[in-house]
């Protein structure tokens, strides 16, 4: 089936005429047909209207039928073939295989949340049975469940066009914990996102459900994006992009007569450590991992390692010769969008540009849209008396510090902002070093790694994919895994119900067979 161009509002598709744009094909240079449509007002109220209308019987969806339409999703995105991916790599630029991964982690994902569904602890149900006879004061009948938060609006990522856009991340964890979404697709990949977002809505029908649960809505600029949020039908934000997008989101969403969570996934750093042992043992080793870690889909990555600290000295100066080289004969690779190209291209001028810095490596020459990777060291005196140094340069890019001593390496640590990742590179012997270091980067991550490299995030149920601001806006929750549910869940809790009126989740004969906490003990 050709692509409309059109944004999909419940089971139907927009008339809208709004403004007219195409996606680029950053490899090629060119813009892709077809024409797309920006969503108008009308659509946006009509696709959070449905939404709304849809949400009090999807929320009390049984636990095998939102199981079985996540599972169907994941079947209708494999059933699109071949021309999903052909399409994903001309509007983002990213190779088959790297598509493929990601197509089979969005279908990880959501299978992933079906099996959530089904095993139920998701609910937290707990029960205070009444003490009537209780003294000095009797206890009332309390029950407590999770329920769906509302409406989510989900906006997709540039560097993800699938298992962090339309059907991924955020949509499947709204999805499974039973809220409509209304997703913003990314104008980067419209294509994309319009191939996906008819394989939700074709399991939309087919699973029965209301239409309002899923709709997609296609535009470029901010206007789009600020209006949905706006919409009073919409009760929680996912979004993963920049720090001033994110930002703008939030204030959007606090400005609102009631205000609304936006959980941001927005900017880090990402810093690895070489403690002494390691470096010595094996610095050439760790140079080459870390080589390609940073260059890994042009840098294109929120785990990017773009800081790299240790301690000065004769094994820190042969990592980074030995990391210079390895980044040298590294190839340009092309980015996502002319945008991001233009403002890498910017912060690699600005590191170079910064007194007390000095570049040790440079990739091959780049052309059109394509990055060179790139390596720079500084001090640790520099780096703590300049923010430029702090900052998030996205793409292939990276920063190296050395500190004079170990108490110097933990003023840097203590100076950094919240970030997704920290990686310490450790042997034995460094165990010391690291147990200094971990309190602080407890305080400062959502991730700390031994011995590997932050690129590739497993989705599983203990990672967490988050961390304190400006990592994320609300460093209590993780994107990826399957706590990622929570953030679009509320506790009710019901006081002296009729069996009959409970939620089943909380009744005593406990059809659902789930996990409760009766009198604060787990029971089956």
């Amino acid at each position: 089936m050709p692509i409309s161009g059109q944004s999909i509002i419940g089971s139907s598709r927009s008339n809208s005429q709004g403004a007219v744009f195409r996606a680029f094909d950053t490899v090629q240079g060119k813009q892709i047909g077809p024409d797309f449509h920006s969503a108008e007002p009308q659509d946006i109220e009509r696709a959070c209207a449905l939404a709304q209308a849809a949400f009090d019987a999807y929320r009390e969806t049984g636990q095998e039928a939102r199981a079985g339409f996540l599972e169907t999703i994941a079947q209708q995105i494999l059933d699109i073939g071949d021309e999903l991916i052909l399409r994903a790599m001309a509007e983002s630029g990213l190779p088959r295989a790297r598509l493929e991964g990601e197509r089979g982690r969005t279908v990880g994902q959501l299978r992933l949340f079906a099996a959530v569904q089904r095993e139920g602890s998701w609910n937290d149900a707990r029960i205070d049975p009444a003490l009537l006879e209780r003294s000095p004061l009797p206890r009332v009948d309390l029950r407590l469940r999770n329920i769906a938060i509302g409406p989510v609006a989900v906006f997709g990522a540039s560097n993800f066009p699938l298992a962090f856009s339309v059907a991924g991340g955020d949509a499947a964890a709204a999805l499974a914990a039973g809220c409509p979404v209304v997703v913003k697709a990314h104008p980067a990949h419209p294509g994309t996102s319009e191939l996906v977002g008819r394989a939700v809505q074709q399991a939309v029908a087919a699973c029965g459900l209301p239409e309002g649960v899923f709709s997609l809505l296609t535009g470029s600029g901010n206007a789009l994006g600020t209006a949905l949020v706006q919409n009073r039908h919409i009760q929680a934000v996912g979004f993963t992009g920049s720090r001033q997008g994110g930002l703008a989101l939030m204030q959007v969403a606090a400005a609102r007569p009631q205000p609304i969570p936006v959980y941001a996934e927005m900017s880090s750093i990402n810093p690895v450590y070489l403690l002494p042992a390691a470096l010595a043992a094996r610095g050439e080793a760790i140079a080459k991992g870390f080589a390609d870690s940073v260059t890994l889909g042009a840098g294109q990555f929120c785990t990017n390692p773009g800081l790299v600290l240790g301690l000065a000295g004769a094994d820190f100066e042969r990592f980074a010769q030995l990391a210079g080289e390895e980044l040298a004969w590294r190839s340009a690779a092309a980015m996502l969008t002319t945008g991001i190209h233009e403002t890498y291209e910017r912060g690699v001028a600005t590191l170079a540009a910064q007194a007390d810095v000095r570049q040790l490596g440079q990739g091959a020459a780049a052309e059109g849209c394509q990055a060179a990777p790139a390596l720079f060291a500084t001090s640790a005196t520099a780096f703590l008396s300049n923010p430029v140094l702090s900052a998030e340069v996205f793409g292939p890019v990276s920063l190296l510090v050395a500190c004079a001593d170990e108490n110097e390496l933990l003023q840097v640590s203590e100076h950094l902002e919240g970030q997704l990742t920290a990686t310490l590179q450790m042997d034995e012997d460094d165990k010391a070093l690291a147990r200094r270091l971990l309190p602080v980067l407890e305080r400062k991550v959502g991730r700390i790694l031994a011995n590997g490299f932050p690129t590739g995030v497993e989705v599983s149920h203990a990672m967490v994919h988050g961390g304190p601001f400006p990592a994320t806006s609300d460093s209590r929750s993780t994107s990826v895994g399957s706590a990622a549910i929570y953030r679009f869940l509320r506790p009710v809790s019901y006081q002296n119900l009729a069996q009959d009126l409970l939620p089943a989740a909380l009744q005593d004969a406990n059809p659902l067979g789930i996990w409760q906490r009766r009198d604060g003990q787990l029971e089956k």
